[in-house]
């Protein structure tokens, strides 16, 4: 499993023109799920994204969660993370979990991240969306389980 989350002052996402979701400061959250993900790895992913301390506290160190300052989630699936792009010009995505595998892992991890954190937000899995975010810093991170 593979979660690029970038800090942002505000972030939403559309589909067709419609907006499906939309924070003001929080974590825009990337996931591409591997075929060997499960349940396990999404339970480890779940808590190291809430706890993850990316946001500055009073002395300007990255000390905070996304927890701790209350703010929010947006989480969209991206299949391009589980991407092979060792060789060649063009990505392999021999290592992406099969698309109805993977968005029922997805759901999961949704379902995870809902059960623990307030302020949450999805995109639509397999859709072609419309990412719009204020990056924070910049500040990016790749998670990996």
């Amino acid at each position: 499993m593979r979660v690029l989350i970038q800090r942002v002052r505000q972030a939403s996402v559309t589909v067709d023109g419609k907006t499906l979701g939309a924070i003001e400061q929080g974590l825009l959250v990337f996931v591409g799920i591997e075929k060997h993900d499960n349940p396990a790895s999404l339970t480890k992913m779940a808590h190291k994204l809430l706890a993850y301390r990316v946001f500055a506290d009073a002395d300007g160190k990255m000390n905070l969660s996304v927890q701790a300052i209350d703010g929010g989630l947006l989480v969209i699936s991206q299949f391009t993370l589980a991407a092979d792009t060792q060789k060649g010009l063009r990505p392999s995505f021999s290592c992406a979990a099969p698309p109805a595998t993977a968005e029922g892992l997805f759901d999961e991890f949704v379902a995870l991240l809902a059960a623990r954190h307030v302020k949450l937000a999805c995109g639509q899995f397999a859709a072609d969306m419309q990412v719009s975010l204020i990056n924070d810093g910049p500040v990016t991170f790749l998670l990996t389980t």
